[in-house]
């Protein structure tokens, strides 16, 4: 028996599939924009919260978050790669199969959280080490990185639940959502850090409250009887044949994500060479420039869940007319970014060094290199879309190592053995590596369409059973 879809999401899969692709590119993936731009902006105000606590408290942040973005890969991988797959399904209008690895999904997700939970929760101190953090740090942000630890599960959750509302294109319901997230996150960091003063502990325990409302809300939505992909025992499917072409999709990513955090942890460790001081003018240089990348990563995003759509209802070419017009957008967004970050640079640094001259100039040694790499790495990213939309994930997983690996890690090493440059090393291999890898990605995503366009085909991942 076939399933039906309501009439919302039957023309918002229309409009995916058939409508301007202009008005589709910038209505589906706007939201996730402005939500990840959000997300940023919001995690300045987070580190001018912590700057408020002191500048340790900042470094060491800056430090856990990679940590943490290391477990989180997992859950990071699922999502995504499941996210494809069900769009996939869902562009080829089998409502079922969708419905099936979208329960698939989230069963295998709270599985696995809950493992990890039990595997790591005993262990915190010993990870921090084993991560070669600095024991000051260690001593400032282990209650941190526990609270971190134990909110794996609801961010699993959330993960899941937003990669299959992406799948159906409903970015805006996801917008919502998350704003509201950020909201709570905030109010309650101000809360806790300028009225009650407490430390660097409770302003994860705001977060974590903050995932634990949305969990609620996505777990109540998945469990309704009008949610097309409602949660049902029956519907999950463990079979090797079913989940083998999620997993094709999300190792790559979980891979890509540890790596890539692993390697920022060991960037930070080489960082903190020239004094726990830089590790955090690192993590704030990354915000500055981050704000116009993760909007371009909410582009992406979009990008991936709608050439996934077309892919599934066979459309090649309007599949990759999608990645061309992420790219205009993304080139666009990297020129308007590198120019306000040019001009206002100064007045930026100083509203994070809150009046701490040597912060100040630490941060500047680091983002006046990294700052002209913000257009190679928005570039990169529909390139990234690209690749995820069309399962080329593995390949992701190789830009994204060789940037960190071959690129960035070496040339902060040369600097650091065969210069003077001090902190400003990290500034250069921070340039470097985003912009040569920004550039290698541009020519990949147009090597493998050209590839594609000559074999006759696309890279089809949608099985039947």
């Amino acid at each position: 028996m076939s399933i039906q879809l309501n009439k919302k999401d039957s023309k918002r899969r229309k409009f995916i599939l058939e409508g301007d692709l202009w008005q589709v590119v910038l209505s589906i993936s706007m939201p996730l924009a402005i939500y990840n731009g959000f997300n940023h902006l919001f995690s300045f105000l987070d580190t001018m919260m912590a700057a408020h606590i002191g500048s340790e408290v900042v470094s060491a942040i800056s430090y856990l978050v990679q940590i943490k973005t290391m477990i989180m890969a997992i859950g990071a991988g699922l999502a995504i790669g499941g996210g494809i797959i069900i769009a996939r399904y869902y562009g080829a209008d089998d409502i079922r199969n969708a419905k099936k690895c979208a329960n698939t999904l989230v069963f295998l997700t709270i599985g696995i959280s809950l493992i990890l939970l039990a595997v790591l929760l005993p262990f915190t101190k010993q990870i921090l080490r084993l991560a070669n953090t600095p024991e000051e740090l260690i001593a400032v942000g282990s209650g941190y990185f526990t609270v971190e630890i134990i909110m794996i599960i609801s961010i699993f959750i959330n993960n899941v639940y937003i990669a299959i509302e992406k799948a159906k294109g409903n970015t805006k319901s996801i917008l919502h959502l998350n704003l509201m997230v950020l909201a709570v996150k905030l109010a309650l960091t101000a809360l806790f850090v300028y009225v009650l003063n407490y430390g660097i502990t409770m302003m994860a325990m705001a977060t974590l409250i903050a995932h634990l409302m949305l969990t609620v809300f996505a777990m109540t939505h998945m469990l309704r009887p009008d949610n097309v992909f409602r949660i049902s025992f029956k519907d999950v499917d463990l079979s090797l044949k079913f989940i083998w072409p999620i997993l094709v999709l999300a190792l790559p990513i979980f891979f890509e994500r540890f790596t890539f955090s692993f390697g920022k942890v060991i960037v930070n460790s080489m960082s903190a060479f020239y004094g726990s001081m830089v590790v955090g003018a690192l993590g704030v240089s990354n915000n500055i420039g981050g704000v116009i990348i993760s909007i371009g990563n909410g582009f992406q995003e979009g990008e991936a869940s709608i050439i996934s759509q077309n892919l599934g209802n066979e459309n090649f070419e309007r599949a990759v007319n999608v990645f061309k017009k992420t790219l205009i957008v993304s080139l666009v967004l990297g020129g308007m970014g590198l120019l306000l970050t040019t001009v206002f640079m100064d007045q930026i640094i100083r509203v994070f060094a809150r009046g701490d001259l040597a912060f100040a100039e630490e941060i500047t040694n680091v983002f006046k290199y990294e700052r002209w790499a913000v257009v190679t790495m928005t570039v990169s990213s529909a390139v990234m879309g690209l690749l995820y939309g069309f399962g080329y994930t593995k390949l992701s997983l190789v830009i994204n190592f060789m940037r960190l690996f071959a690129l960035r890690i070496p040339t902060l090493y040369l600097f650091q053995t065969f210069t003077n440059l001090g902190s400003e090393s990290v500034g250069i291999a921070m340039l470097v590596s985003n912009g040569l890898i920004g550039v290698t990605s541009v020519i990949i995503g147009f090597v493998i369409i050209e590839k594609m366009k000559k074999e006759g085909r696309y890279h089809k991942i949608v099985t039947t059973h």
